[in-house]
């Protein structure tokens, strides 16, 4: 039964009084899910006014299906993943993919940004004019960018300041010396990390500030698909290293963004 804090439909009960409750409204897991229960879920958002909607772990084939369904403009980042600010260098593509589920007829003008990268995507994405504070999202390699593309989008459509810094692991370490001021400038940093996960505990003994300790599930066997480098992120002696799950970039983005936001009691 749907009342003012939920919606329920024959397969999900979404949640709209977690704005209320948390400051951030219900994002969209998409593992495991049908594009059919994908368009269901976000048209139903829609039609409740929700806007920037956020969906994880979403297939691209999946993402043209559900812009179809909602006859939103399908848009996507050109090139290689940029730094900073990246999400809004978007270029314009025709939605494209069989249409699964039936159009319902849902008001034009929508928008759909995906994230190929990330396999993240953002519906009517209304953007922060003034985003605040400062995220620093430091990855130990290229391999590590889906989690990072994943932890950059979450923290954009929460309404911080981002800033990317790619590729400054432990293997070349002056490669992250380089960018010492820019680091330790941030409110709160995301570290992104594979192999042995090393790259946290160097950086928490560099800044200040708050470190988000992601391990990611890349390495080589020995590393057990990030095992390893969750094991060394949780024994790391650098004070002030907390550790999300393994390739967890939003949760990552949802804690940072929430220490970002923070401010002093008067």
């Amino acid at each position: 039964m749907s009342d003012d804090k939920t919606l329920e439909l024959q397969y999900a009960n979404i949640d709209l009084d977690r704005t209320q409750r948390t400051g951030m409204q219900e994002v969209v897991y998409c593992g495991h899910k049908s594009p059919e229960q994908i368009c269901g879920i976000v048209s139903a958002m829609l039609e409740r006014g929700l806007h920037s909607i956020l969906l994880t772990r979403l297939d691209e084939d999946a993402a043209h299906i559900l812009a179809d369904h909602i006859g939103a403009e399908f848009t996507t980042e050109a090139g290689t993943a940029p730094e900073a600010g990246s999400v809004s260098d978007a270029v314009t593509t025709s939605g494209a993919g069989s249409n699964e589920c039936a159009a319902v007829g849902t008001q034009p003008g929508y928008s759909l940004y995906y994230d190929r990268d990330g396999r993240i995507a953002v519906v009517d994405w209304q953007k922060n004019k003034s985003p605040v504070g400062g995220i620093v999202i430091v990855s130990a390699g290229t391999s590590d960018m889906p989690v990072v593309r994943e932890a950059a989008v979450t923290a954009e459509v929460l309404g911080n300041r981002v800033k990317v810094i790619n590729d400054v692991g432990v293997a070349g370490i002056h490669r992250l010396i380089a960018r010492e001021d820019e680091i330790r400038a941030a409110r709160v940093v995301i570290v992104v990390a594979g192999m042995e996960g090393a790259l946290a505990s160097v950086v928490g003994g560099l800044v200040g500030c708050p470190v988000i300790a992601v391990p990611t599930s890349v390495g080589y066997g020995a590393s057990f698909e990030g095992i390893s480098a969750l094991l060394s992120m949780l024994n790391s002696c650098a004070a002030g290293v907390s550790v999300v799950n393994i390739d967890n970039g939003f949760g990552a983005a949802v804690s940072a963004s929430r220490i970002n936001q923070m401010t002093a009691p008067e």
